[in-house]
């Protein structure tokens, strides 16, 4: 049929009578695979039929539903799912099999078989694509009467979808028909037969019917716009006036719920045109229910009238100025009033939503209020605190465009000002949690990121150098912004503020940021008359609490795009690497580390990083043989090797291996085994993707294949009181593993793995639990050979000390039985709740395995 094609349609019908000989009896799912190719191409090909339409048919739809188990071991790997593809694009390929097909899928949609009746109404769905109102009119009342009963019936999730989405299918094709003036129009009479079967169930909310009949109405009204003006025409007037004469909040939930199916399809269109739609001329009704629900004391009605309210103003025109306003102060007061979290969580998600759409009524409405509850009294009871919490996750909720962002942002940095000087901890961090919001908000706007980047940066660094120096000179003023606590919820702001800038602003900020931290260079940050100099690289007791803002310099510049010079770089690295190994500090010590392996991920090859690596390399070795800084030389030593794995650079080897070498140390080792998560785990303020990092794929499963050999071997050498280093450095490297890699790689390990659950530690422990899990699931026939010991060592872990084990334990438990359940007897009374119900689900379990059904 390739190279002879004229030839073949030389031939006429006599081919294609040939052709069905042939093909019928067929049995070899190879050969009926080519077959139904064949039977495509002669239809899409124009071959000539003939007088063989229904033979054609006839060969081919005795396949039909396939039927089909591929034996075990099968070379060919033919599966079930292709010849059913294969037949489907036969069947559904021309018009003229509709005659005959029809009436074999309405047949076939009765079978008891759930196979069947998917297959058929798939087919169904795909016939409709190429089929019009001839073909479809004899059939229309049985189809939906299969269709009808199928959805009020069936138990099955797929068989409902799959009717509903063949009718959506069936109104989509009658909506494409064009119409004459004498023809009947097959859509309204459809559609009819649709609402005089379904639209009084809708009056029975409480009924088990209400909504599979919504469901039906809802997917043939989402064909066509003009099937969805002859739908709702009819339903939404009867919603409305439902929602009145009942006054249950459950029954009222049911009605609103439809009404919002209804309310999205008309969202999918896009807009509302004034001659056609009924949700138009019911514009007052529908704003009057959906505000009811809003002030509806049920919390679950309150959420279906936010996500209402959402439908609506996404509806451009539908609203009114005075409604737009009644819905910015209906998500005032629940985001702000309502007791409920629920509500209030999704009253701010609703104002984000739309503020885009209405930045002018977000900013010039709703950002006032905010500013002004969160600017009164500042009493410290538990409601007002509440109050301003709310009020800072709306003011970052609603920020979700630039005009926005260019009003929330000076209240937010406002707000950050004026609790500084209360000295509260707690209250920066919620003001620094909504300022990281905003900026993830901006990424993806140009505009709306630099504005941010410009704005909230340099206040940020002015508020903590100002800080800085007064802690320098007198201890008591502004401490609580150089907590921990607060640093680390200012860091992932600058970081989000960075990461998406452009190469060109992020180079014009980078020129600022650096000279402020090497050379004091203040004059860029706003408000900057200074008590003294900034000098966080400086010796000096007194200048301790400027360099604990090396955290903000590493949320910087471990932010920047690759690409981006920063000035005096190889400097910023020397000083990065002695404060990190001298400082006693030990946050500082740990942000400078991060920040020198940050810079040396992103570091181009070459001679300068070398010579950086060297330095470092000399830092760490006499650091780590003796004196009183061994933990900062460790700390260094895992961030560098963790910058050089990701990147694979050759280095890294070396630096594992001194790691390795650790784990044997008394005093460093736990803290070297416990390493081994840091180097596999994700990090989530430097070195991961977000950041530009230079991270390379499958870079776990190579440090696995480098290093578990050496693990391994180490261990069987060590001593007995340091096994257990290198049994959690094992158990941190597989928990990190890809679980397909990890299930292939354990049964090597697992009597390593046997050992480590007798480990007292209980990170150790609780590791090993986790690694076992999948390989009880994957692989059992392995786990069976071991089973005496690993029953053994689960029981004798449901005893343990600590609470997370004991519910591990427990939980791998559930695959045995009979000398499981009296041992599970001691768990059920544990003194933990959590424990006593992983204890009764195991042992239930147990109880249960074997029995029928089972």
């Amino acid at each position: 049929m390739g190279t002879r094609e004229e030839e073949l349609k030389g031939l006429g019908a006599d081919f294609t009578f040939g052709f069905i000989q042939v093909m019928d009896g067929e049995k070899d799912p190879r050969n009926l695979l080519v077959a139904f190719q064949i039977v495509r191409d002669l239809i899409a090909k124009n071959y000539a039929l003939g007088p063989f339409v229904e033979e054609l048919f006839e060969v081919t739809s005795c396949y039909f539903p396939i039927d089909f188990t591929p034996p075990p071991n099968d070379p060919h790997g033919i599966q079930r799912e292709d010849l059913i593809l294969s037949l489907r694009a036969v069947l559904a390929s021309t018009p003229q099999f509709a005659e005959f097909l029809l009436p074999l899928l309405i047949e076939k949609m009765d079978s008891d078989l759930q196979s069947a009746k998917l297959d058929s109404l798939q087919t169904l769905t795909a016939c409709c694509a190429i089929y019009g109102q001839k073909e479809l009119q004899e059939f229309l009342p049985s189809l939906w009467s299969s269709l009808r009963r199928e959805v009020f019936q069936t138990a099955s999730e797929k068989v409902e979808a799959e009717c509903l989405a063949a009718l959506h299918a069936l109104s989509a094709c009658l909506s494409c028909s064009v119409l004459s003036s004498d023809t009947e129009d097959l859509l309204d009479s459809f559609l009819s037969s649709i609402l005089q079967d379904c639209r009084h169930h809708l009056c029975e909310p409480d009924m088990k019917l209400v909504w599979p009949s919504a469901k039906l109405l809802q997917a043939a009204a989402g064909a066509s716009l003009r099937s969805y003006h002859r739908v709702t025409r009819s339903v939404l007037p009867l919603l409305l006036e439902q929602y009145t004469k009942h006054p249950q909040s459950s029954q009222r939930r049911t009605i609103l719920e439809m009404l919002l199916g209804f309310l999205e399809l008309q969202q999918k269109w896009g807009y509302v045109e004034e001659d056609e739609s009924t949700l138009l001329s019911l514009q007052a009704q529908v704003c009057s229910v959906v505000f009811s629900a809003l002030t509806d004391p049920s919390v679950q009605l309150q959420l279906v009238g936010i996500r209402a309210l959402t439908v609506l103003g996404s509806l451009q025109g539908f609203l009114s100025p005075s409604d737009l306003e009644l819905v910015v102060d209906h998500l005032i007061h629940l985001a702000l009033r309502e007791e409920d979290s629920q509500s209030s969580e999704a009253a701010m998600e609703a104002a984000g939503s739309l503020a885009p759409i209405y930045p002018k009524v977000f900013s010039g409405r709703m950002v006032p209020r905010l500013e002004e509850e969160l600017q009164l009294g500042r009493e410290s009871s538990s409601d007002r605190c509440s109050l301003r919490q709310r009020c800072l996750q709306a003011l970052a909720a609603v920020s979700t465009h630039t005009s926005i962002v260019r009003e929330t942002v000076p209240v937010l940095l406002q707000h950050l000002r004026k609790v500084q000087k209360g000295n509260t901890a707690c209250d920066m961090v919620s003001a620094c949690q909504s300022l990281h919001r905003v900026a993830l908000q901006c990424q993806q706007d140009a505009e709306g990121c630099w504005y941010y980047h410009q704005t909230v940066v340099p206040c940020l660094l002015a508020m903590a150098v100002q800080a800085a120096m007064q802690e320098s000179a007198h201890p008591l003023l502004g401490k609580a912004l150089l907590e921990e606590e607060v640093l680390a919820a200012m860091v992932p702001i600058i970081s989000a503020a960075t990461t998406h800038l452009s190469p060109e602003l992020a180079a014009q900020s980078v020129s600022h940021v650096v000279p402020l931290f090497l050379d004091g260079e203040v004059s860029f940050l706003p408000q900057n008359s200074f008590p003294c100099s900034f000098q966080p690289f400086e010796d000096g007791e007194c200048l301790e609490a400027q360099r604990r803002l090396v955290a903000l310099l590493m949320a910087f510049v471990c932010s920047l795009p690759r690409d981006v010079a920063i000035p005096q770089q190889e400097r910023l690295l020397r000083e990065l690497l002695v404060l990190s190994c001298s400082c006693n500090c030990p946050f500082t010590a740990t942000t400078a580390a991060k920040c020198f392996a940050g810079l040396v991920n992103k570091h181009p090859a070459g001679q300068q990083l070398d010579e950086i690596l060297q330095l470092a390399v000399n830092r760490m070795e006499p650091g780590l043989a003796e004196g009183p800084r061994r933990t900062q030389a460790l700390t260094l030593l895992l961030w560098v090797t963790k910058a050089l794995v990701l990147r694979y650079h050759p280095l890294s080897s070396r630096l594992t291996d001194k790691l390795l070498g650790l784990l044997g140390d008394a005093e460093l080792g736990p803290a070297a085994a416990d390493g081994f998560s840091l180097l596999m785990a994700e990090s989530p303020d430097v070195l991961h993707k977000g950041c530009h990092a230079d991270v390379r794929i499958m870079f776990r499963q190579r440090f696995f294949t480098d290093n578990v050999p050496k693990l391994v071997q180490g261990f069987h050498g060590a001593g007995p009181d340091v096994k257990a280093n290198y049994l959690k450095g094992l158990s941190h490297v597989l928990n990190h593993l890809p679980k397909p890699v990890l299930v292939t790689e354990l049964p090597t390990l697992l009597s390593l793995l046997l050992e480590a659950l007798s480990c007292s530690d209980r990170v150790v422990q609780l590791s090993t639990l986790s690694c076992l899990q999948p390989l009880l699931l994957e692989a059992p026939q392995i786990m069976s050979l071991h089973v005496d010991t690993l029953v053994t060592k689960f029981l004798s872990l449901t005893s343990s000390p600590a609470m997370a084990v004991r519910i591990a334990a427990l939980a791998l438990l559930l695959p045995y039985k009979a000398r499981v359940i009296r041992a599970l007897a001691k768990p059920l009374d544990d003194k933990k709740r959590l424990v006593r119900k992983e204890a009764v689900a195991a042992r239930g379990e147990w109880f249960l395995l074997g029995s029928p059904g089972r």
